[in-house]
């Protein structure tokens, strides 16, 4: 009787784990969005039952994490290159799960309104302007009372997804920075300090008087932050919410989301916003995966884009996805296979 037991046991034992394995899903990679991210997550677990772990360790983290199949999905501020994808070796997804902007954050006490262009931010991180009162800062903050304080740039010392969408920007609106610094996810910076992720560079600002960097702009709201006001290519001074970083992605979108929006031609958009995507194989198939764990995954990432998700998105100071944008997410989705079928139909 008690062999009979005991066996029952392990027997019920086996199949709790594969349940469990099956209920469970992984990720990793940015932490532009992790803020969304960590909510839409217990959200999710609270509809479905399947619990969802997310690692915040920047954009490049989260797609090794996928290329190496330790996670189930990847997160990025950037989409892969062409020749990314080729050394995935299988078809890649991007799912567009939110829009967001990458702030100027500064710590300047009695500052509260500061304008910046894309040239006086470039001359700050290759060390030309070095004070706050500089003339050239002053000359576009008529009225306000700059003081003659020394200026921190700090910058993400990661693989960041951030890093790319910033200097995306600037590589597309400041000739003297696509020279001496260019655009990627590291860069050699000439000037300033660097720092470990969103949370880390924003920690630094708000811990260091004069300083300034670049953030996603719910970090900068979270910790009450002031971040400025940057001239978009229509030469208008605009601050990022969710109207302004809309605007941004009012253009046409290629089937496999894979676009950036930084310097948009909108006079009303916010020139440094962006999607943000989860990355997935395509063809599911792999590692001993089950049809139930993806179509956990599926639905998890129907959920995010839904409108539960998205309000969610909203509410932690990330825009929706709306139009196209929306049609191509969607679709993007249901391209996911198991043995080459559709998980959702």
């Amino acid at each position: 009787m008690k062999k009979v037991l005991f066996f029952s046991f392990i027997i019920a034992l086996i199949f709790t784990s594969c349940g469990n394995q099956s209920s469970k899903l992984s990720g990793a990679g940015a932490t532009f969005p992790a803020p969304f991210y960590n909510i839409v997550f217990k959200d999710f677990a609270k509809h479905s039952g399947v619990n969802v772990t997310y690692g915040a360790i920047g954009s490049g983290g989260g797609i090794r994490s996928l290329k190496d199949k330790t996670a189930d999905f990847g997160a990025t501020d950037v989409f892969l290159s062409d020749a990314e994808l080729e050394e995935f070796g299988s078809d890649i997804i991007h799912v567009p799960t939110a829009l967001g902007a990458v702030v100027l954050s500064y710590n300047l006490n009695g500052v509260k309104d500061l304008k910046l262009n894309a040239k006086v931010v470039s001359e700050i991180y290759r060390g030309e302007i070095t004070k706050w009162n500089d003339e050239r800062i002053k000359e576009i903050n008529p009225g306000v009372n700059l003081p003659d304080k020394a200026i921190t740039p700090v910058y993400r010392s990661d693989g960041s997804g951030t890093t790319y969408v910033f200097s995306d920007y600037m590589f597309k609106a400041d000739a003297a920075w696509k020279d001496a610094i260019g655009k990627g996810k590291s860069l050699n910076f000439p000037a300033g300090i660097a720092a470990k992720g969103n949370p880390g560079v924003a920690g630094v600002i708000a811990e260091t008087d004069g300083s300034i960097g670049y953030i996603g702009s719910e970090y900068a709201l979270a910790l009450a932050i002031p971040a400025a006001q940057m001239q978009n290519s229509s030469g208008n001074y605009i601050v990022a919410d969710d109207k302004s970083i809309s605007a941004a992605a009012n253009v046409d979108m290629p089937d496999d989301t894979r676009l950036m929006i930084t310097n948009s031609s909108n006079p009303e958009a916010y020139p440094i916003s962006t999607f943000t995507w989860v990355i997935v194989y395509k063809e599911q198939s792999y590692n001993g995966r089950t049809v139930e764990q993806v179509q956990n995954l599926a639905n998890l990432l129907n959920y995010m884009t839904g409108e539960e998700g998205q309000r969610v998105a909203v509410k932690t100071h990330y825009a929706a996805l709306s139009g196209t944008a929306l049609e191509k997410t969607k679709a993007a989705i249901k391209a996911i296979t198991f043995d080459g079928q559709a998980v959702l139909k």
